[in-house]
């Protein structure tokens, strides 16, 4: 973007000329020289490692000697990795120790400028992040082997707190907020006085506030590089071994734990504008229970008495099961007709034949159970694939509620309130101002929701496209109905 910075790609190799100031290093690479961001790189701990070609070529006895050295030199690679988690981890502490110290004390102090929301939406939950990155700091030190580095076992360490590791989760969902929060409070002088002060009296460096937290972000991400580097270098024979490398798959686990609820509680909004899609919707909000589409498509709803059937549009997503009639003229526009509670159904798979509580014949069927009042309903797919598609999701929504409740996943009161809020404002302003014109005219086509994954796409069957009818033009032809 300027002159002076650096332009490099994934995997070049920078030459740092000058690394005083933390954030900001000037290097060099290829032709060019510039700053760049510090956060941008990682160092690289085997740089003293010999390249392949700088070997040299031994007789029998040196080569003896080469192969009783290659363990001391693995050995000094894995202390190096080792003094940089240490040292990284002990720079993180002292940075998170400024945040709290320097700025959320401070601001605490100041009622008059921010309030208890202000300062959750700012700073999200940080402390809470400081005082497990203390008792993880301190695990680590005491893992650490002085006099033998490379013998070190941190592994453990990781293994020991990685449930610690996932209330990163709510400060990442929440960073985006403090973001646009600090932007409108720094609109006014006093706040940027105010916040100039505290980086002051903390005696920190010259960086802005969103700078300092968007650390804990990058943070998370860097543990899987760390554990990986400090995996290759590390003998299989060693004690640490297969700690560590349990430690790189649960870090990589907590990192697509939090990308994943990420992506969810984006979702929740594109969930709240279906629901206010939907005519005549009763009950609760769908976000009080639900955060999640798992599956959806069209059903034939079998439901006693005289086992009538219905054709119906059902959204599966965790803990309920929305089902919706077509609007007969724009088929486009669903109504609400009801949800089943999936925490207190059984699903059964039904064989093609009579069934013997409906007394008719079914074919691609699945029964939804009620084990509490004894109810039950037949569902039928058009085609055996369908069916098989839609016992997969039942499974997988089952799986998805279990996967919540280990990890603790929900959404709040504020966050379900601001989406349905959001979808309200959006569905005022983009309805067109016609008046007087039937109601099937001015709705809108229910938005997309989003899939859970890639290859589940939201299925809705296309209804055949009719010819344009040719009726009006004719009859208006005719006399008698000439003004």
């Amino acid at each position: 973007m300027d002159d002076q910075e650096l332009g490099f790609k994934a995997g070049d190799v920078i030459e740092v000329m000058d690394a005083t100031n933390r954030e900001w290093w000037w290097g060099r690479v290829s032709d060019g020289e510039g700053w760049f961001p510090a956060s941008f790189v990682r160092l690289r701990v085997n740089q003293d490692e010999p390249a392949d070609d700088e070997a040299p070529r031994a007789g029998a006895g040196e080569a003896q000697n080469s192969v009783a050295e290659a363990p001391s030199s693995k050995d000094q690679m894995r202390t190096n990795v080792i003094n940089e988690i240490l040292s990284t981890e002990r720079d993180y502490i002292k940075h998170l120790r400024d945040i709290c110290e320097g700025y959320v004390r401070q601001c605490r102090k100041r009622s008059d400028m921010f309030s208890e929301e202000q300062l959750r939406t700012i700073f999200g939950n940080i402390e809470d992040i400081y005082r497990c990155q203390k008792a993880f700091v301190k695990a680590l030190e005491q893992k650490f082997n002085q006099e033998r580095p490379h013998l070190s076992e941190l592994g453990a360490c990781f293994l020991e707190h990685q449930a610690d590791f996932q209330i990163y989760s709510e400060y990442c969902n929440n960073h985006p907020n403090a973001c646009v929060e600090l932007s409108r409070l720094t609109k006014l002088s006093k706040y940027v006085y105010f916040f100039e002060a505290c980086r002051l009296l903390q005696k920190m460096i010259d960086i802005s506030l969103d700078g300092f937290l968007l650390t804990p972000v990058q943070k998370i991400c860097k543990y899987p590089l760390q554990l990986a580097e400090l995996l290759k270098y590390t003998h299989p024979q060693h004690r640490d071994f297969k700690d560590v490398e349990a430690a790189l798959h649960a870090m990589k686990n907590v990192a697509q734990l939090i990308n994943e609820r990420k992506r969810r509680l984006e979702n929740i909004d594109k969930i709240a504008q279906w629901q206010s899609s939907i005519e005549d919707w009763e009950g609760e909000d769908l976000l009080v229970r639900s955060s999640e589409l798992i599956y959806s498509g069209e059903l034939t709803r079998v439901t006693h008495p005289q086992a009538k059937s219905q054709q119906r549009m059902f959204f599966l997503f965790d803990r309920q099961l929305i089902y919706c009639k077509k609007d007969l003229l724009r088929r486009d526009v669903l109504y609400y007709k009801g949800r089943l509670d999936m925490d207190s159904l059984e699903v059964v798979d039904v064989e093609d034949g009579k069934d013997r509580d409906f007394h008719v014949s079914v074919k691609n069927a699945f029964r939804l159970y009620c084990g509490a009042s004894g109810d039950s309903q037949l569902l039928c797919a058009r085609k055996p694939e369908q069916k098989q598609r839609w016992l997969k999701a039942f499974a997988r929504e089952r799986e998805q509620v279990r996967l919540d409740q280990e990890t603790g996943f929900s959404i709040t009161e504020l966050q379900r309130k601001q989406a349905m809020l959001n979808a309200s404002k959006q569905q005022a302003t983009g309805k067109p101002k016609a008046v007087g014109r039937p109601g099937y005219l001015i709705r809108h086509k229910h938005p997309a929701l989003p899939a859970s994954r890639p290859q589940q796409q939201v299925l809705v069957l296309a209804e055949p496209r009719r010819k344009p009818s040719t009726f009006w033009h004719s009859i208006s032809r005719l006399a008698p109905f000439r003004k």
